[in-house]
């Protein structure tokens, strides 16, 4: 891909930081296979996640206590790494609805959020509400229409925090799908852009459960577009931080269509009626355990848990779905299920997942990587570190404010994704007075 500008009315006045921003964050699940300081360095801002969100909506607050303590998070890398505290998450979306909800609630909401940074130690907060407005996991149960009023009270929570937290920085996380951004109206980013210091756009899951083709989980193109979007609607282009994700993502293709093309399949319902899961999708991460044999020495799960990143293997009978909890139903047995953890009945994801890195396709056009299995009607999405540097180059150049990776300890194979992303942004010469450009794009 070579890069070139697609200007708009004119170019952003605001100059782009010198130093692109460069980030990682760092889930609870996976903290045992973590990067030595040599293949970390660089990174600037480390994300802690999650703090649940209803922590923050009582007095006193509820008591969050991070699963690491942060000298060690910080002794992991850099001197002078922010360490930040990521609050939300997928589903987590009860705490923030409360909290934005009046003036009262979102000063309580923000003052808890500056005590509890204090308190810890933490550089800065991520508020990460999916979503505002609706379309969150909860959009069966929780109608968009039972949510407008977040549309208008997410900026002012955000203000609040800001208020409270000072010179501390807040940053957004936000959805990569237009169809997700409700909240994020250009009336309403105008206002986020006045008060947040970053955005981590999860420029990834740009195809998932709600969809009934298939396309590309995380592509060149794809990203442009979300930060095309976003910038259309008043964010300051340095201050947009593209996303990048450590693993792949497959979807069960119709039985009899052969999809020999890159996208536009047909594929089975993947969320049912109620919202849930049907089981015919899921993802697969870059760490060790994804690419070998289920070790010998397994012991039966003392509470639920089991499969890769662990130690546990389920009791007589039962089954390790691919989230790693046992059980006997559909979701734990069939496709998806981790083979060697337990019973499995289902189709053997990550047999397909090797064969998919061994024999994938790129998509020069799009700057997209993807394979379609035809022996399990498996269908392939996934960033390669060959397109990651691309991607971190081409944005780079044109002036959003970095990037950032979901997760950490998710690329523990070889670290080829993190030193990709290390490599692009270490390549990049920023010129003083480099600005950024109110529409970007590439050239195939």
């Amino acid at each position: 891909m070579r890069s070139f500008l697609m200007l708009g009315a004119a170019a952003v006045a605001a100059a782009a930081a010198a130093q692109p921003k460069y980030v990682l964050y760092y889930d609870q699940y996976h903290t045992t296979d973590l990067p030595d300081k040599a293949t970390a360095a660089g990174i600037n801002y480390v994300i802690t996640a999650f703090a649940n969100s209803s922590l923050f909506t009582t007095e006193p607050s509820g008591v969050y206590t991070p699963f690491q303590p942060l000298d060690e998070i910080r002794a992991l890398f850099d001197d002078g790494t922010k360490v930040c505290m990521a609050i939300g998450g997928w589903s987590d979306t009860a705490g923030f609805s409360a909290g934005a909800k009046t003036s009262q609630s979102r000063k309580l909401f923000a003052k808890n959020v500056a005590k509890t940074l204090d308190r810890l130690g933490y550089d800065c907060v991520d508020i990460d509400w999916e979503y505002p407005g609706g379309n969150g996991a909860d959009y069966k149960t929780t109608p968009n229409s039972a949510k407008t009023s977040e549309i208008q009270t997410y900026p002012k929570l955000l203000a609040a925090i800001k208020a409270e937290i000072g010179k501390k920085e807040l940053s957004i996380a936000v959805p990569g799908l237009e169809r997700d951004m409700i909240a994020y109206t250009a009336k309403q980013v105008r206002k986020m852009n006045l008060v947040v210091d970053f955005v981590n756009v999860m420029t990834y899951d740009l195809m998932n459960r709600r969809d009934s083709v298939t396309a590309y989980q995380v592509s060149a193109e794809g990203t442009l577009k979300t930060i095309n979007t976003y910038i259309n609607r008043g964010f300051t282009p340095s201050k947009l931080v593209g996303g990048i994700p450590f693993y792949a993502k497959w979807f069960t293709t119709k039985k009899g269509v052969a999809c020999t093309t890159s996208t536009g399949c047909a594929t089975e319902s993947l969320e049912a009626a109620d919202g849930s899961d049907t089981g015919n999708s899921g993802s697969v991460t870059f760490e060790k355990g994804n690419f070998a044999s289920a070790p010998a020495n397994l012991t039966s799960s003392p509470d639920g848990s089991c499969g890769v990143g662990s130690s546990f293997k389920c009791g007589e009978g039962t089954c390790c779905s691919q989230y790693g909890y046992c059980g006997n139903t559909t979701a734990h047995c069939e496709t998806g299920c981790q083979t060697g953890y337990g019973r499995c009945e289902g189709l053997n994801v990550l047999a397909s997942f090797q064969k998919a890195l061994a024999e994938g396709k790129t998509d020069t056009a799009a700057g997209a990587q993807w394979y379609w299995d035809s022996e399990t009607s498996l269908y392939w999405s996934w960033d390669t570190p060959e397109l990651i540097k691309q991607k971190i180059s081409t944005l780079l150049g044109q002036g959003i404010g970095g990037f950032m990776a979901w997760s950490l300890g998710e690329d523990g194979y070889d670290w080829s994704h993190l030193k990709a992303m290390q490599e692009g942004i270490k390549s990049f010469k920023p010129t003083y007075g480099r600005h950024a450009k109110a529409h970007i794009g590439y050239r195939r």
